[in-house]
Protein backbone atom coordinates (compact mmCIF):
# COMPACT_ATOMS: atom_id res chain seq x y z
CA UNK A 1 0.00 0.00 0.00
CA UNK A 2 1.20 3.42 -0.52
CA UNK A 3 -0.29 7.36 -1.73
CA UNK A 4 1.87 9.60 -3.62
CA UNK A 5 0.86 12.87 -5.24
CA UNK A 6 1.70 11.64 -8.65
CA UNK A 7 -0.68 9.37 -11.05
CA UNK A 8 0.98 5.94 -10.50
CA UNK A 9 0.57 6.13 -6.84
CA UNK A 10 3.33 4.28 -5.99
CA UNK A 11 3.17 1.76 -8.88
CA UNK A 12 6.70 1.42 -9.56
CA UNK A 13 8.07 1.57 -5.70
CA UNK A 14 5.78 -1.23 -5.00
CA UNK A 15 6.36 -3.39 -8.23
CA UNK A 16 10.89 -3.46 -7.09
CA UNK A 17 10.06 -4.27 -3.16
CA UNK A 18 7.72 -7.12 -4.53
CA UNK A 19 10.98 -8.07 -6.96
CA UNK A 20 13.21 -7.59 -3.68
CA UNK A 21 10.64 -9.77 -1.76
CA UNK A 22 10.72 -12.56 -4.03
CA UNK A 23 14.65 -12.86 -4.04
CA UNK A 24 14.18 -12.78 -0.39
CA UNK A 25 10.77 -15.60 -0.33
CA UNK A 26 8.74 -13.00 1.62
CA UNK A 27 4.97 -13.71 2.04
CA UNK A 28 3.22 -11.41 0.13
CA UNK A 29 -0.39 -10.19 0.69
CA UNK A 30 -1.21 -10.02 -2.78
CA UNK A 31 -4.64 -8.33 -3.02
CA UNK A 32 -5.90 -5.93 -2.87
CA UNK A 33 -2.92 -3.72 -4.25
CA UNK A 34 -3.45 0.03 -2.80
CA UNK A 35 -1.74 2.84 -4.56
CA UNK A 36 -3.53 6.20 -4.04
CA UNK A 37 -2.43 8.58 -6.74
CA UNK A 38 -3.16 12.21 -6.36
CA UNK A 39 -3.17 11.72 -2.26
CA UNK A 40 -3.09 15.73 -1.69
CA UNK A 41 -6.67 15.35 -3.26
CA UNK A 42 -7.55 12.49 -1.16
CA UNK A 43 -7.24 13.77 2.85
CA UNK A 44 -7.88 16.42 4.47
CA UNK A 45 -6.09 19.47 6.36
CA UNK A 46 -6.00 16.75 9.76
CA UNK A 47 -4.84 13.83 7.40
CA UNK A 48 -7.98 12.20 7.57
CA UNK A 49 -8.64 10.17 4.21
CA UNK A 50 -12.13 11.61 2.81
CA UNK A 51 -12.24 9.42 -0.30
CA UNK A 52 -14.85 7.08 0.51
CA UNK A 53 -13.99 4.70 -2.83
CA UNK A 54 -9.83 4.51 -1.31
CA UNK A 55 -11.43 3.66 1.88
CA UNK A 56 -13.59 0.98 1.29
CA UNK A 57 -10.29 -0.67 -0.63
CA UNK A 58 -8.54 0.15 2.80
CA UNK A 59 -11.40 -1.90 4.20
CA UNK A 60 -11.22 -4.69 1.35
CA UNK A 61 -7.01 -4.58 2.44
CA UNK A 62 -7.19 -5.41 6.20
CA UNK A 63 -9.92 -7.79 5.80
CA UNK A 64 -7.61 -9.45 3.42
CA UNK A 65 -4.89 -8.93 6.40
CA UNK A 66 -6.79 -10.61 8.07
CA UNK A 67 -7.58 -13.41 6.59
CA UNK A 68 -3.63 -14.14 5.60
CA UNK A 69 -2.52 -13.58 8.93
CA UNK A 70 -5.16 -16.42 10.33
CA UNK A 71 -3.37 -18.36 7.08
CA UNK A 72 -0.34 -18.31 8.31
CA UNK A 73 -0.79 -18.60 11.89
CA UNK A 74 -2.69 -22.20 10.80
CA UNK A 75 0.39 -23.03 8.55
CA UNK A 76 2.80 -22.55 12.11
CA UNK A 77 0.90 -25.18 14.05
CA UNK A 78 0.16 -27.84 11.24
Amino acid sequence: MGASPGALGTGRAQYHLRQIGVFLDLHFLNKPEIMIASAHERFDAQGKLTHETTREYLGKLLLALQDWTHFLQRGKSA
